[in-house]
């Protein structure tokens, strides 16, 4: 599958529409970044039922804002709308396959349960 480009305008539709969505946030001038895209364009041609998208943080400095992007490239995983993982610094193509494998076996109900308790407590 084509890696997306995100931007403001799609963010919520895609996020809201998708079981998982896998972010990288990145920059041209990023040389660590423009090193990991073959990585992350050749996991995204191998794992189906995985939205994969790439978010320019040059052109959109309100979505890196908004998820306190302070490096790049960060990965993020989105799952049924909820932000599940974040981690600046590429991922070897091994290790990304095997975060988006632990995030599709992720018990989405305790997940859910969790973040409540936690809002609960304050």
């Amino acid at each position: 599958m084509a890696v997306l480009e995100l931007n403001k305008s799609n963010f919520d539709d895609t996020i809201q529409k998708n079981d998982i969505v896998v972010l990288d946030f990145w920059a041209p001038w990023c040389g660590p970044c423009k090193q990991f895209a073959p990585t992350y364009d050749a996991v995204s041609e191998k794992i189906s039922n995985v939205v994969f998208a790439k978010i320019n943080t040059e052109d959109e400095q309100e979505l890196g804002a908004q998820f306190q992007i302070r490096s790049i490239p960060t990965l993020m995983i989105f799952r049924e709308q909820i932000a599940i993982f974040s981690q600046p610094g590429a991922l070897s193509g091994a290790d990304l396959e095997a975060v988006i494998k632990k995030a599709q076996e992720l018990d989405m109900d305790k997940v859910r349960e969790e973040i409540a308790k936690n809002q609960k407590d304050g």
